[in-house]
């Protein structure tokens, strides 16, 4: 039993990195129909990746992983959808897998306290609302609520592992990047959509490696203590 939690299964997450620099590489040369095709398979490869990985898929790091990802992959198809209402749905979506993503963090997760300075992102919240508040006209609302629970979520991450605090910082990254090329004018910069969808692709992985590792190390500890049970009664 102690060998086989051992044992990593990351070819699980092999899919994931294909579809992922498959996707990356349709967005650098403007293959349109290849993006939008893989963006769809994105995080449905991850989830099925973590599933597979996980020593056990009944447990609540499944559950509220599972749910940050389905939301996630919702949130990726509605924010496809042209206008208004298909952005606010798709930040709907988005703002539940964080919600279930804050959970995972502070219920599953929390091995240290939150550092002090994952507050400063308090300030991160306050100035983006600041820049880009003239131009969000009735999105004002849905963006900072959308953006407090992110910067939570972000936050929360720092009370987790180290892996899974750089992939929070680089999923923010990627929605602070998303908003300015979304509402900010004449937004230039090389590769936006590219780099976008980099910092999503790695961040998501990120957090899911680390709960992957976190949950093995975890199998392992139980494993562990119940092998050496039956061995304390004998002595």
């Amino acid at each position: 039993m102690s060998s086989r939690l051992g044992t990593a299964r990351w070819w699980a997450f092999a899919p994931y990195a294909t579809v992922g620099s498959l996707h990356l590489v349709a967005l650098a040369i403007g293959a349109t129909t290849v993006s939008a095709a893989t963006k769809g398979l994105l995080m449905p490869a991850l989830l099925l990746g973590m599933l597979v990985a996980l020593p056990a898929v009944r447990s609540g790091i499944a559950l509220w992983g599972g749910l940050a990802l389905l939301f996630s992959w919702a949130g990726d198809l509605l924010l496809s959808t042209p206008g208004n209402s298909g952005f606010v749905a798709g930040l709907g979506a988005f703002l539940i897998a964080h919600v279930a993503y804050l959970v995972l963090f502070l219920r599953e997760f929390r091995v240290r306290r939150v550092p002090r300075v994952a507050f400063a992102l308090v300030f991160w919240w306050a100035a983006l609302l600041v820049v880009l508040g003239p131009y969000l006209g009735t999105l004002l609302l849905p963006v900072a609520v959308y953006g407090f629970v992110l910067g939570g979520s972000t936050a929360a991450a720092f009370g987790a592992t180290r892996t899974i605090a750089i992939g929070g910082l680089l999923f923010l990254a990627s929605d602070t990047l998303l908003a300015f090329k979304l509402f900010w004018p004449d937004f230039a910069l090389w590769q936006k959509d590219s780099l976008v969808m980099l910092g999503y692709i790695l961040g998501q992985g990120l957090i899911i490696l680390g709960t992957v590792l976190i949950a093995r190390r975890r199998g392992l500890i139980r494993t562990a203590a119940s092998d050496a049970t039956p061995r304390e009664f004998t002595r």
